[in-house]
Order: structure tokens, then sequence, then C-alpha cells
């Protein structure tokens, strides 16, 4: 049995007006999607628990089969493990964004999207100015903080620390940058143990950034500068079983997003990166499409995640995220489905990790709706792929880790309704 898993990040939405009063999955043309549907099963799953913040970190672990509740200690660690960062027991990972903030306001969590080139410079600029040993203060141990580049906007600092010592703990509040848009910062800082460490070294990138070179040569563009790092997402490495031990399959992940690559990593998933994928609109989708259909010669399970739906609801862009949908149901769902045509026994999940809606532009809670087609799955009749049949569908899954193992089952759903 070949098994194909397609994540359209944050596709998950409400009914919009731009769109008629439809949904972005209710307005996009997506014919191999709602063919999988109507031959399959559409139900709902809860992939982040209430007490968990809904984000990508969380709701890939429990779409991979992870109770995050027991697992997850932090987004950071995640793309550490993506970028071959190394966190030994008593070192933390911190996400770095570069931002572009406007008379006070969280303008632009990615810096107009600066590239790579730019933002790394800028990375080793911070490293250069504020890295290596620190002293012991009432805010924190002491400890060797490492600024690493990482892609575009998306970037980390790892705190060093002495053993016993704790720069952060549970009561240390951070605030992901993309749920913020176009709020006052400073109602949105870090807070509790280790926050003045965080808050310093956030207020000095500002002058550090203001006249280098990254960013005068985008003002001269007319391109947003990077106005400085925002420091969110804390967290020491993870334990987690690998998934061949756990569900005895070999995977392997394609995405163009660390963090998913780093979940993926600590799993034991074969990272398989694919040339012109951007994590943004831009991608290359069919290229993602070609990758998956060769990775399935190797692997068991083949993760595909493609973060553009989730980028355009980040925008307010209603056009662009059905524009998303359609690609990926055309370069990506219809080339595999195809060819997963030649294994006899095959099965594929398509669903969000979360919802991601145009209106607020942000993570929400709230169940996402998902379609199992294939070997072993009998046709439910339902209609297509949309929200609305999802709240319909007798099957729901209120635990989203539990969806992997009834997705790898002998037969899907092994239970209609959870509890």
């Amino acid at each position: 049995m070949k098994y194909v898993i397609i994540i359209p990040d944050g596709c998950a939405d409400e009914p919009v007006q731009s769109l008629g009063g439809r949904t972005p999955l209710e307005a996009a043309r997506l014919p191999h999607i709602d063919s999988l549907a109507k031959a399959g099963v559409v139900g709902l799953s809860n992939n982040v628990p209430p007490k968990l913040t809904p984000a990508s970190d969380v709701a890939t672990l429990s779409l991979l089969g992870y109770d995050p509740l027991q697992v997850y200690t932090g987004r950071a660690p995640l793309e550490a493990a993506a970028m071959g960062i190394p966190l030994g027991p008593n070192d933390w990972a911190i996400r770095c964004n570069l931002i572009h903030v406007s008379e006070g306001k969280m303008t632009d969590f990615t810096a107009g999207h600066i590239t790579s080139e730019e933002g790394g410079p800028l990375v080793r600029a911070l490293q250069q100015t504020l890295g290596g040993p620190i002293p012991e203060s009432e805010d924190h141990p002491a400890g060797k903080l490492e600024f690493h580049p990482g892609v575009s906007y998306r970037n980390l600092l790892v705190f060093r620390g002495l053993p016993g010592a704790q720069p952060f703990g549970s009561g240390t509040k951070t605030q992901p940058p993309h749920d913020v848009p176009d709020r006052p910062l400073k109602d949105h800082l870090p807070s509790g143990p280790g926050a003045g460490l965080l808050r310093s070294l956030m207020e000095k990138s500002k002058s550090l950034f203001s006249n280098h070179d990254v960013n005068r040569a985008r003002r001269a563009k007319g391109l947003r500068e990077a106005t400085q790092c925002w420091l969110w997402g804390q967290g020491v490495a993870p334990s987690l079983e690998p998934f061949a031990t756990k569900y005895r399959k070999k995977g392997a992940m394609i995405s163009a997003v660390d963090l998913v690559r780093g979940v993926g990593c600590l799993i034991g998933y074969r990272r398989i990166d694919v040339p012109g994928t951007t994590g943004y609109l831009d991608t290359d989708y069919a290229a993602k499409g070609r990758y998956a259909i060769e990775a399935l010669k190797h692997h068991d399970v083949v993760c595909v995640h493609v973060e553009a739906p989730d980028e355009a609801s980040h925008e307010g862009n209603a056009a662009a995220k059905v524009e998303a949908l359609e690609r990926i149901d055309t370069d990506i769902v219809g080339p595999i489905r195809e060819a997963l045509a030649s294994y006899g026994d095959w099965r594929i999940l398509i669903t969000p990790d979360h919802r991601t809606t145009l209106t607020t532009r942000a993570h929400a809670h709230g169940p996402v709706p998902f379609v199992v087609s294939g070997t072993g799955v009998p046709g439910l009749g339902q209609s297509g792929y949309t929200e609305s049949v999802a709240s319909l569908s007798p099957v729901c899954i209120g635990s989203g880790h539990q969806l992997m193992g009834q997705f790898l089952a002998d037969s899907f759903p092994a239970n209609l309704m959870e509890p």
C-alpha cells in the first residue's frame, strides 16, 4: 500500500464577501480533489488542542500522528532540527523573524518577503554585535547567544545554557508575529521569565538594522525594509518516537518550510528538497508533484506540504488563496492520483493543518475538513471537498493525532465518531 498526505497549509476558512459569500474551498475549481471526495470520505479533524496556540508546529505534529500535548516543546526547536542545529539538554531555540514595523504596528511579519541573500547579512550582523557569551542577570542566567540565518525572514536564535540553568519557563509568553497583523507591538511583547532578554535584543536590533547596507538597498528600490527582529516560539529539543517504529512505515517529507521539514527530520522522514519551491505563492507546484511521484518508488508514505494558501490568508488575498488551491489540485493532486493507480493499493489524505482566515489574516482554532480516498475507503456519497460538506459528515476526529492511525489502518474510517 502506498500512502500520500497533501497539506494545503491553512486552506480552511470562512465565507468572504469578495468570493460571493463562499469560502476559498467553495470558490476554487478542484476537479481532482472533488473526485477523490466523492469516491471517499470527507470529515473533520481537530488538530490543535484548545490549550495550545493554533499554528503549523502543533498541527503538523498532530497530522503526522503525535499528540502535541505529550511531545510539543515549542516551535523553534523543530526548525533547528531542519537547519541541522544541534540542541543540548540546556539549550533553547528561539524563532527570530525579520519584520517591518511602521508607526509602532506589525506592518509586515515577512519584511516584504525579504530574500535569504538579504536576510543572511542582517542575521550575521546580529551575531557579530549581540551574539556570544552573556552574563547572568536578574532576568536570565548566564549563557551564550547564537544567531543563525535561515530562509527569508525565518531565522533562529539559540541560547546555550549552563547545566541546570533555565532562561525561560512555562510562564514565558511570546507572540507569533503573523497573528498580530497591523496591531501595536507594545501589546504583544514577550512577558515572563527571560522576557527582559528577548525585549532587549529586539530593541537593540532596531539601531543595528536602520543603516545596514541591505536596508539601504531595499529602501532605494522602494521595498519594505527589515526594521527589527522579533523573537518568539522558544523551546527545548523534543523527544519523538521514530515514525517507522510507531507506525511501521517509511516516510518522506516535501516542504519548503523549515518548521515542517524539522518535524519530518525528528520523526525520521527523509527530507526531500525540491528546486524552485519557495514557501510562498510563487512556488513551483508542479515540481512538488513530480518529486512526490518519484519518492513513492522508495517510500511507503510521502507527505507534500504547500505553504501558499496560508501565506495568501496572512495577506488577506482571497483571489491568491483560490489560485493556490487550484494549482495544488492541478499540479500536485492530479498527477499524484494518476501515478498512484500503478501501485494497485493506495490511499490519499488531503487536509490543512489548521484554519487561517482571510478576515483576521491569522490562524484560528477549530476543526478542519479532510478527505481520505483510495483502497479500503468506502464512499459516503458526499458532493465534494468543502467546509460545509465536512460539517455534515458522520466522521469527526476530535483529537487530530488519531487520524494518522486510522489513515494507515486496514480500512477507513475505523470509527465514525470520536467522543
